[in-house]
This record gives structure tokens, sequence and C-alpha cells, in this order.
């Protein structure tokens, strides 16, 4: 038996069990499976060489379970209930009523993505949603392992085939403390901060990245200080006056409404590019991950922080290129 029970058992010998035990007898029980007797009594036949033991016993009043039969019969029962609650959950998935669904996010995104699972959540309260936050690399790690439904992120992974949706502008600024010499001045050439020293993120940051580009296409290098996982940690060092930073605009909103950090009015800034609900083409996504991809193109906008009137535009910006 140990090895062959679990390997061999089969849903028709269960079943055959749970009717003989329920009409106490093989010919009703196989009227009702729509089998014929000599197949029922195969299917028992079966069961009983699995188990090892007798599972059934004839009487006068028909037949009857053995303890070993009574054992058998439960597992049968929590059996038939597992598949009854994933037929349930399956259609209630087909429906978009019920389910779950994996996300990722990239940290810049974590001051916002709660508020849109919090929107979706209220039109599909059965549905639950798992966030994963990391940075650039991590999520898209995580997108090769086929781990997250989506992601939502600023920039496609180069190396993977998505289906891209486009959620809103991602406005970039450079931050500084509120006593900063260059607070007051307008139209600030960036190679004025040349000399500034810059707290960045870590490398294999989308911001991290955006930032160098910025500085290499205007041909600067620009004095970096300390390098930080965490844009909470480059606030508060902003804050301290350790440095100014290059940084998603939708991390400080909260900091710019305090007047506890500014913007300084740059030439070129803010860098506008656009954030991305992505996902893999060749995943197949379930009904409650579509459901939630239509939510975040068609209102992921609205969950976006507001930056209108919290930092100043020296040009026109134009949505940035996806690369």
């Amino acid at each position: 038996m140990p090895g062959r029970f679990p390997r061999e058992l089969t849903i028709r010998q269960l079943r055959a069990l749970a009717a003989v035990h329920r009409d106490r007898s093989v010919t009703a029980a196989a009227k009702h499976l729509h089998l014929t007797q000599p197949a029922v009594t195969l299917q028992i036949r079966n069961l009983q060489e699995l188990a090892g033991l007798p599972l059934i016993q004839r009487t006068n009043d028909g037949m009857l379970l053995t303890d070993a039969g009574r054992e058998v019969l439960s597992l049968s029962e929590r059996i038939e209930a597992a598949i009854a609650d994933c037929e349930t959950s399956l259609e209630m998935m087909a429906g978009k009523t019920a389910g779950r669904i994996s996300i990722g996010a990239v940290s810049t995104a974590k001051y916002f993505v709660p508020f849109m699972i919090s929107g979706f959540s209220k039109r599909h309260p059965n549905i639950d949603v798992t966030l994963s936050i990391g940075n650039r690399q991590e999520i898209g790690t995580a997108l090769r392992g086929y781990d997250l439904d989506f992601a939502i992120m600023g920039r496609p992974p180069v190396d993977i085939d998505m289906d891209v949706h486009p959620i809103g502008d991602h406005p970039h600024v450079i931050i500084a403390p509120t006593s900063h010499r260059l607070v007051r001045k307008s139209r600030i050439p960036l190679s004025d901060l040349a000399d500034e020293t810059f707290l960045t993120r870590e490398p294999g940051s989308g911001t991290r990245g955006l930032m160098e580009q910025l500085f290499e296409t205007a041909r600067i290098r620009p004095k970096i200080g300390m390098a930080m996982s965490s844009n909470e940690t480059i606030k508060q060092a902003v804050i301290a006056g350790l440095g100014i930073a290059f940084i998603s605009a939708h991390t400080v909103a909260t900091e710019l409404d305090e007047r506890r950090l500014v913007t300084l009015d740059v030439v070129g800034l803010p860098i506008v590019r656009q954030w991305f609900a992505l996902s893999r083409r060749d995943k197949i996504l379930l009904p409650p991950a579509r459901a939630m991809l239509e939510f975040l193109s068609a209102r992921g906008a609205q969950f976006l922080p507001r930056t209108h009137g919290r930092i100043r535009i020296t040009r026109t910006s134009t949505r940035g290129k996806r690369r």
C-alpha cells in the first residue's frame, strides 16, 4: 500500500465507494452512477486492493462500510468538497468576481499603487491582490520568472515581449532643502549644478538610470555623494542638507506641500516619462488580472499624486519615449 495508494487512487473509485455506502447496494450504486454493476464492483475491488484492507462487508441490512471504509469515505468527502470549492472559484474567476492577482511595482510607485488597489478592490471586493515592491531589476527578474501577473513601472524590460498599458505621466525633478542657495533662482542651467552633491538611488534603479542619461546628454559628470536604496532615505538626507537629488515628483508630493523640500527650477525639467502596467505577452492572465489591467488603463491616472502647482516647469514637457 505505501506509495501506491496516493499514486493510483482515482475519483471514480472513491465515488463508487460513496455510492455503495449511500445505496447499500452495488446494483443501486451502479444505476446511480450510470455504470454497469461489474464496473462498480471492479472499482471497489481495486480500491480495496490499494487500501490493503476490506472496505465493505455484506450484512442482512445491505452493504456496510468497515472502519477502514469509513476512513476512506471521509477522504472522499473532503476531496469532493475541495472539488466543489475549486469549481466555485473557477466560476467566480470567469465572472471576474473573485480570484487572486499578483502584481509587482517599482519602489517609486509605492506612493500610489496602494490607492489603485483600494480603488479596484471597492469594485471587486472578493479578488485578493498581492503586491511585491522592488527596484527595477528585482521587478524585471520577477516578470522573467512568471511570478507576477503584471508590474507597474516606468520602462518595459527590453528583453521580454510585453503588453504595455499606459497609466499616466511620471515627472522627475531635482529637489533641494528649503535653505538651498538656488531656491529663488529661475531657469537654472544644468551646468550650475555640476559642483552640487547628488544623493542617488542604487545602480539598477530606473530613477538612477534616468538621472545618468540626463547628465550624460548634457556632458556633465555630477558629484555623487551617497547611493541609497530608499526614496525615503534620500528625502530625509536632502532635508538634512546632505545634498540635492534627482527624484520622481510622485515621491515628494507631501514634502513639497509641507514646505520641507523644494524643487529647483532647472532648465529642461521636469523630465516626464510614463507609468505603465506591463504583462508578459506569453503569460495567460485569468479574468481577475485582466479586469485590473482594464481598470488601471481606464482609471489609473486619477490615483497618481497631483504635481500641478508643486513643481515649476521651464519648458513644455514631452511624454517620455519607451526605451
